[in-house]
């Protein structure tokens, strides 16, 4: 069986960021977020999602790859995720996936394997990237048209859990990014009828990082 966790990764960015991650859970097929804790809309954020009770909350590390230390660093926001929400996040990435690099890596699995807690790309679940609306510096929505989010829905994910990134919301004068008009079409395509449909015929189970460790 093929699961699906559709997580918004940036929540907390911006006032807009979160209005378009909460629409695109009640009223789309997102099933998770990965939450950022040290900007203004952090708090909102978490909020947002104590109130949906269905969605799966993970922290979205933001660390600078040359950080001399980053062991520490990686502690303090996975704290103050559990200062801001209340409990344990049901996963941990981080922004543009630098936990990856070679320097940071190790402090990203120790702190995962402590809390036992998945961290992207080495937990088991397929990480899939390819929905993304920008490249080369040029925007291109075919990338997260209905379309685009149909052929990798049928195409590209493996028996087993899957991760589709994600980046839907509104823009506002608080975001801090060149991806814009990039994520409102994300939204739009996340709620769209004919990809909830897809998903409803029973292609895939949706599902969130909570599964994993159930029986």
């Amino acid at each position: 069986m093929k699961r699906l966790i559709v997580n918004a990764d940036d929540f907390g960015a911006s006032p807009g960021i979160n209005a378009g991650v909460i629409q695109a859970h009640r009223e789309g097929i997102l099933t998770s977020a990965s939450m950022m804790v040290d900007r203004p809309a952090s708090g909102e954020a978490a909020q947002l999602a104590g109130s949906e009770a269905e969605l799966g909350l993970g922290l979205h590390v933001v660390i600078d790859p040359t950080i001399a230390s980053p062991e520490g660093e990686v502690e303090r926001q996975f704290e103050r995720f559990v200062e801001l929400a209340g409990r344990a996040p049901t996963h941990i990435d981080a922004h543009h996936n630098v936990h990856n690099d070679d320097h940071l890596l190790p402090a990203f699995l120790a702190l995962a394997k402590r809390m036992d807690v998945p961290l992207r790309g080495h937990c088991g679940v397929h990480h899939v990237s390819r929905f993304y609306g920008q490249w080369d510096g040029e925007t291109h929505l075919e990338g997260v048209d209905p379309d685009a989010l149909q052929r990798i829905v049928t195409a590209e994910l493996q028996d087993g859990f899957n991760e589709l990134c994600c980046h839907p919301g509104y823009v506002d004068g608080e975001l801090a990014s060149s991806y814009t008009v990039e994520r409102e079409a994300e939204l739009r395509t996340l709620c769209d009828p004919a990809v909830a449909a897809l998903i409803g015929a029973g292609v895939v189970r949706l599902a969130t990082f909570r599964e994993l460790r159930r029986p």
